[in-house]
């Protein structure tokens, strides 16, 4: 077992999923953040059932920033209710699994961006 994690997130639009992505980069909070369109995702929200594109963040990142990234997304998405999912990493490739710590800073004190003024509400609120 790595102390690496992969996030799961999905965003309701490309551009908020590329601004959360760029947030957790610059960051440092990511080492990387795969932005996978379009996926579909049905689900059940306030007792309707819901069929919706959306747009997937696979973010990797050390567990250790797991409650930041996920506090940052929070802060960042438009949804009530934002899905964070964090996934341990069993094992990988060692050169990337080096590359991936030393591309986030688990010790550095970090600000985040406030939301953009021109993201609008989303019509879900899972």
């Amino acid at each position: 077992m790595t102390d690496k994690v992969v996030v799961f997130v999905t965003c309701g639009s490309a551009p908020e999923a590329e601004r959360i992505a760029r947030a957790l980069v610059e960051e440092r909070l990511a080492a990387c953040v795969n932005i996978s369109s379009p996926i579909r995702s049905v689900y059940r929200w306030e007792g309707k059932l819901n069929d919706e594109p959306e747009v997937l963040l696979v973010i990797k990142t050390a567990r250790a920033l797991f409650d930041r990234v996920r506090r940052a997304v929070e802060k960042l998405h438009s949804y009530q209710v934002p899905e964070v999912i964090c996934l341990p990493v069993i094992d990988g490739a060692p050169n990337y699994l080096n590359w991936l710590s030393s591309a986030v800073a688990t010790g550095a004190a970090v600000t985040l961006p406030p939301k953009s003024p021109k993201a609008k509400p989303t019509r879900r609120k899972r």
